[in-house]
Protein backbone atom coordinates (compact mmCIF):
# COMPACT_ATOMS: atom_id res chain seq x y z
CA UNK A 1 0.00 0.00 0.00
CA UNK A 2 1.28 3.42 -0.96
CA UNK A 3 0.41 6.16 1.71
CA UNK A 4 0.32 9.48 0.79
CA UNK A 5 -0.74 12.76 1.92
CA UNK A 6 -1.55 16.11 0.75
CA UNK A 7 0.29 19.85 1.03
CA UNK A 8 0.18 23.01 -0.80
CA UNK A 9 0.95 23.36 -4.19
CA UNK A 10 3.23 26.54 -5.13
CA UNK A 11 2.75 25.71 -8.61
CA UNK A 12 -0.24 26.92 -9.60
CA UNK A 13 -1.86 30.19 -8.90
CA UNK A 14 -5.29 28.54 -6.78
CA UNK A 15 -3.92 28.53 -3.31
CA UNK A 16 -6.77 25.67 -2.43
CA UNK A 17 -4.97 23.77 -4.94
CA UNK A 18 -2.81 20.69 -2.99
CA UNK A 19 0.04 18.01 -4.85
CA UNK A 20 0.43 14.65 -3.18
CA UNK A 21 3.43 13.75 -1.33
CA UNK A 22 4.87 9.90 -0.79
CA UNK A 23 4.69 9.33 3.31
CA UNK A 24 6.83 6.21 4.75
CA UNK A 25 7.84 4.16 2.08
CA UNK A 26 9.49 0.90 3.52
CA UNK A 27 12.47 0.20 1.55
CA UNK A 28 14.33 -3.07 1.07
CA UNK A 29 18.13 -4.34 1.31
CA UNK A 30 19.77 -6.52 -0.92
CA UNK A 31 19.94 -8.84 1.77
CA UNK A 32 16.19 -8.85 2.60
CA UNK A 33 15.22 -9.38 -0.84
CA UNK A 34 17.29 -12.16 -0.46
CA UNK A 35 15.43 -13.43 1.86
CA UNK A 36 12.15 -12.77 0.53
CA UNK A 37 13.34 -15.15 -2.52
CA UNK A 38 14.49 -18.03 -0.24
CA UNK A 39 10.56 -18.17 1.02
CA UNK A 40 9.43 -18.32 -2.70
CA UNK A 41 11.39 -22.09 -2.49
CA UNK A 42 14.07 -22.60 -4.32
CA UNK A 43 17.02 -25.29 -4.49
CA UNK A 44 19.46 -22.70 -3.86
CA UNK A 45 20.97 -21.97 -0.64
CA UNK A 46 20.81 -18.23 0.09
CA UNK A 47 24.94 -18.07 -0.19
CA UNK A 48 24.24 -19.34 -4.10
CA UNK A 49 21.32 -16.62 -4.38
CA UNK A 50 23.56 -13.87 -3.09
CA UNK A 51 26.48 -14.78 -5.06
CA UNK A 52 24.33 -14.76 -8.38
CA UNK A 53 23.69 -11.07 -7.55
CA UNK A 54 26.78 -9.85 -6.96
CA UNK A 55 28.28 -11.46 -10.06
CA UNK A 56 25.23 -9.72 -11.52
CA UNK A 57 25.74 -6.12 -9.99
CA UNK A 58 29.45 -6.80 -11.03
CA UNK A 59 28.96 -7.45 -15.19
CA UNK A 60 25.88 -4.62 -15.17
CA UNK A 61 28.87 -2.20 -13.37
CA UNK A 62 31.73 -3.16 -15.66
CA UNK A 63 29.34 -2.73 -18.76
CA UNK A 64 28.35 0.86 -17.49
CA UNK A 65 32.23 1.89 -16.71
CA UNK A 66 32.73 0.86 -20.48
CA UNK A 67 30.05 3.00 -21.37
CA UNK A 68 27.43 0.67 -22.56
CA UNK A 69 23.89 0.72 -22.16
CA UNK A 70 21.98 -1.91 -20.23
CA UNK A 71 18.26 -2.87 -20.97
CA UNK A 72 16.57 -5.32 -18.67
CA UNK A 73 13.24 -5.83 -17.58
CA UNK A 74 13.79 -4.01 -14.15
CA UNK A 75 15.76 -0.86 -15.86
CA UNK A 76 17.39 0.72 -18.33
CA UNK A 77 20.53 2.76 -18.58
CA UNK A 78 22.06 5.68 -21.07
CA UNK A 79 24.10 8.05 -21.13
CA UNK A 80 24.48 11.97 -21.66
CA UNK A 81 27.39 14.45 -21.35
CA UNK A 82 27.18 18.00 -19.96
CA UNK A 83 29.05 20.96 -19.72
CA UNK A 84 30.01 23.74 -23.15
CA UNK A 85 32.57 22.55 -25.79
CA UNK A 86 34.88 25.08 -27.47
CA UNK A 87 34.66 24.25 -30.90
CA UNK A 88 34.41 21.00 -32.95
CA UNK A 89 38.31 20.40 -31.59
CA UNK A 90 37.49 20.54 -28.06
CA UNK A 91 37.55 17.41 -26.17
CA UNK A 92 35.84 16.12 -23.10
CA UNK A 93 37.53 17.50 -19.65
CA UNK A 94 36.40 16.33 -16.53
CA UNK A 95 36.92 19.85 -14.90
CA UNK A 96 34.23 21.24 -17.27
CA UNK A 97 32.37 18.10 -18.34
CA UNK A 98 30.02 15.45 -16.72
CA UNK A 99 29.24 12.63 -17.77
CA UNK A 100 25.55 11.64 -16.46
CA UNK A 101 24.38 8.09 -16.09
CA UNK A 102 20.05 8.33 -16.74
CA UNK A 103 18.22 5.43 -15.73
CA UNK A 104 14.78 4.50 -16.40
CA UNK A 105 12.53 1.85 -15.29
CA UNK A 106 11.84 -1.46 -17.59
CA UNK A 107 8.69 -3.18 -18.55
CA UNK A 108 7.95 -5.25 -15.61
CA UNK A 109 8.84 -2.48 -12.79
CA UNK A 110 6.13 0.11 -14.83
CA UNK A 111 3.85 -2.79 -14.87
CA UNK A 112 4.20 -3.25 -11.56
CA UNK A 113 3.66 0.30 -10.59
CA UNK A 114 0.03 0.39 -12.27
CA UNK A 115 -0.82 -2.11 -9.90
CA UNK A 116 -0.15 0.07 -6.36
CA UNK A 117 -3.01 0.35 -4.33
CA UNK A 118 -2.93 3.56 -2.25
CA UNK A 119 -4.25 5.23 0.81
CA UNK A 120 -4.41 9.28 1.96
CA UNK A 121 -3.10 9.73 5.16
CA UNK A 122 -2.54 12.95 7.54
CA UNK A 123 0.89 14.73 6.81
CA UNK A 124 2.38 16.99 9.40
CA UNK A 125 5.85 17.36 8.20
CA UNK A 126 7.56 21.45 8.77
CA UNK A 127 10.42 20.43 6.55
CA UNK A 128 11.47 22.54 3.70
CA UNK A 129 10.18 20.69 0.31
CA UNK A 130 11.61 20.99 -3.10
CA UNK A 131 9.92 20.51 -6.14
CA UNK A 132 11.85 22.16 -9.20
CA UNK A 133 15.30 22.89 -9.47
CA UNK A 134 16.08 25.18 -12.56
CA UNK A 135 19.95 26.93 -13.54
CA UNK A 136 19.21 30.40 -15.85
CA UNK A 137 22.07 29.83 -17.44
CA UNK A 138 21.28 26.98 -19.44
CA UNK A 139 17.85 27.41 -18.67
CA UNK A 140 17.81 23.46 -17.75
CA UNK A 141 15.11 22.05 -15.40
CA UNK A 142 15.92 19.31 -12.98
CA UNK A 143 19.19 18.39 -14.89
CA UNK A 144 22.15 20.32 -15.09
CA UNK A 145 23.59 23.54 -13.02
CA UNK A 146 26.21 25.77 -13.81
CA UNK A 147 29.39 27.08 -11.91
CA UNK A 148 28.35 30.57 -11.21
CA UNK A 149 25.19 30.93 -12.67
CA UNK A 150 21.57 31.63 -10.78
CA UNK A 151 20.58 28.50 -8.94
CA UNK A 152 16.18 28.70 -8.63
CA UNK A 153 14.22 26.87 -5.90
CA UNK A 154 10.27 26.56 -6.09
CA UNK A 155 8.72 24.42 -3.39
CA UNK A 156 7.40 25.25 -0.15
CA UNK A 157 8.70 26.24 3.07
CA UNK A 158 12.24 27.32 2.02
CA UNK A 159 12.36 30.63 3.54
CA UNK A 160 15.88 30.75 5.71
CA UNK A 161 17.57 33.23 7.61
CA UNK A 162 20.66 33.87 5.24
CA UNK A 163 22.86 35.43 8.12
CA UNK A 164 22.78 32.10 10.04
CA UNK A 165 25.52 30.21 8.23
CA UNK A 166 23.79 26.59 8.93
CA UNK A 167 21.01 27.56 6.49
CA UNK A 168 20.67 28.39 3.05
CA UNK A 169 21.27 26.10 -0.31
CA UNK A 170 23.76 23.85 -0.46
CA UNK A 171 25.18 21.40 -3.07
CA UNK A 172 26.37 18.23 -1.58
CA UNK A 173 28.62 15.43 -3.35
CA UNK A 174 28.17 11.86 -3.27
CA UNK A 175 31.34 12.02 -0.79
CA UNK A 176 33.29 14.93 0.80
CA UNK A 177 32.02 18.64 1.78
CA UNK A 178 28.59 20.41 0.62
CA UNK A 179 29.21 23.42 -1.09
CA UNK A 180 27.38 26.24 0.72
CA UNK A 181 25.33 28.84 -1.77
CA UNK A 182 26.09 32.17 0.39
CA UNK A 183 24.89 34.86 -2.46
CA UNK A 184 20.97 35.16 -2.26
CA UNK A 185 19.06 37.15 -4.68
CA UNK A 186 15.59 36.08 -3.46
CA UNK A 187 14.74 34.42 -0.13
CA UNK A 188 10.82 33.61 -0.11
CA UNK A 189 8.66 30.49 1.39
CA UNK A 190 7.81 29.36 -2.23
CA UNK A 191 10.70 30.73 -4.18
CA UNK A 192 14.79 30.81 -3.38
CA UNK A 193 17.23 32.53 -5.67
CA UNK A 194 20.56 31.47 -5.26
CA UNK A 195 24.19 31.97 -6.96
CA UNK A 196 26.29 28.80 -7.60
CA UNK A 197 30.08 29.44 -6.40
CA UNK A 198 32.32 30.19 -9.52
CA UNK A 199 34.85 28.00 -8.14
CA UNK A 200 32.64 24.99 -7.12
CA UNK A 201 34.11 21.50 -8.88
CA UNK A 202 32.20 19.98 -11.91
CA UNK A 203 30.33 16.89 -11.04
CA UNK A 204 27.30 15.32 -9.37
CA UNK A 205 25.45 16.92 -6.58
CA UNK A 206 21.99 16.64 -4.33
CA UNK A 207 20.51 20.17 -3.66
CA UNK A 208 19.56 20.20 -0.20
CA UNK A 209 17.81 23.21 1.68
CA UNK A 210 18.41 23.98 5.42
CA UNK A 211 16.21 26.16 7.33
CA UNK A 212 15.07 26.44 10.91
CA UNK A 213 11.67 28.24 10.30
CA UNK A 214 8.87 26.65 11.22
CA UNK A 215 5.46 26.60 8.92
CA UNK A 216 4.28 29.40 10.57
CA UNK A 217 7.56 31.04 9.23
CA UNK A 218 8.98 31.78 12.89
CA UNK A 219 12.21 30.78 13.73
CA UNK A 220 12.84 27.16 15.90
CA UNK A 221 15.85 25.58 17.17
CA UNK A 222 15.62 22.64 14.82
CA UNK A 223 17.65 22.84 11.82
CA UNK A 224 15.13 21.12 9.67
CA UNK A 225 17.00 19.86 5.63
CA UNK A 226 14.95 19.20 2.25
CA UNK A 227 16.98 17.64 -0.17
CA UNK A 228 15.76 17.27 -4.02
CA UNK A 229 15.62 13.56 -5.16
CA UNK A 230 17.38 13.63 -8.00
CA UNK A 231 21.28 14.03 -8.43
CA UNK A 232 22.07 17.15 -10.82
CA UNK A 233 25.23 17.64 -12.57
CA UNK A 234 27.55 20.83 -11.99
CA UNK A 235 29.24 22.11 -15.14
CA UNK A 236 31.74 25.39 -15.54
CA UNK A 237 31.02 28.08 -17.29
CA UNK A 238 32.65 28.36 -20.50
Amino acid sequence: MLKYSLRENPLTPDPDDRMAQVQDVRSYTQEEIIDLMMKRGTTLTKADVGAVLQVYSEVVSELTADGSAVNTPLFNTSFSVGGVFNGMSDTFDKARHTVSLNVNVGTALRDAAKSVRTEKVEGNSTDPYITEVSDVVSGSINSTLTAGGILTLLGARLKFDASDETQGVFLVPESGEAVHCTVVAENKPARIMVMIPQEIAAGAYYVELRSRFMGNSQAGKTLKTGRFARLLGVSAQS
